[in-house]
């Protein structure tokens, strides 16, 4: 089998998780890249299932000992990342890498892997829904809303960039997109 990566990124309230999620639910070779972060643990959150929950200072002396393929502090003093152990991990295991990133990150990777990775880009269907998915969500102060909001409408004007984009206006039609581009290309 060849190693490959599934590369989905999109703009914090788009659906990309819940998309990952049901992606992963299928019967398809795929294993979850666990990302490591700095930031605290929302209600729900599993350590070494969601992510690899880490301190600033953890995270930064990994960034030294260059354990990340990819990294950013995505919001000051809140890191992300994706550890090199974790692709070995999942490529020892002969299934395909599934990564849920931000799209500075996601396209770094594509840029790494190239040919061997598909990057494909959740869009919300307009501003609007995106904002009112993020104030259901209850997580958000008003002052990081707007800050994901001018997140959001920064990193849109990637989408482009990406192999595929998905519009998410409807999760299941979606969903079925997703799963379909996925399956061709660890098929070929």
């Amino acid at each position: 089998m060849q190693e490959k990566l599934i590369i989905l990124s999109a703009p914090s309230g788009s659906g990309k998780t819940s998309i990952v999620k049901k992606l992963l639910e299928q019967s398809l070779p795929l294993a979850f890249s666990i990302s490591a972060t700095s930031r605290t643990k929302r209600d729900g959150e599993k350590e070494n299932i969601d992510y690899y929950f880490i301190t600033p200072e953890d995270f930064k002396k990994k960034i030294g000992e260059k354990a990340f393929i990819e990294w950013e502090e995505v919001y000051q003093g809140c890191f992300y990342g994706t550890l090199k152990s974790e692709i070995e991990r999942i490529w020892a295991d002969r299934k395909t890498v599934v990564l849920d990133m931000d799209v500075i990150g996601g396209l770094n990777v594509k840029k790494m892997y190239e040919t061997k990775a598909l990057s494909i880009f959740i869009k919300p269907p307009d501003m609007e829904t995106l904002t009112e998915r993020l104030k259901r969500r209850g997580t958000e102060s008003e002052d990081s809303l707007q800050q994901r909001i001018n997140k959001a409408n920064f990193e849109l004007s990637f989408a482009n960039q990406f192999d595929i984009i998905i519009i998410n206006d409807h999760f299941e039609s979606a969903c079925q997109e997703v799963l379909d581009v996925v399956s061709n290309f660890i098929k070929n």
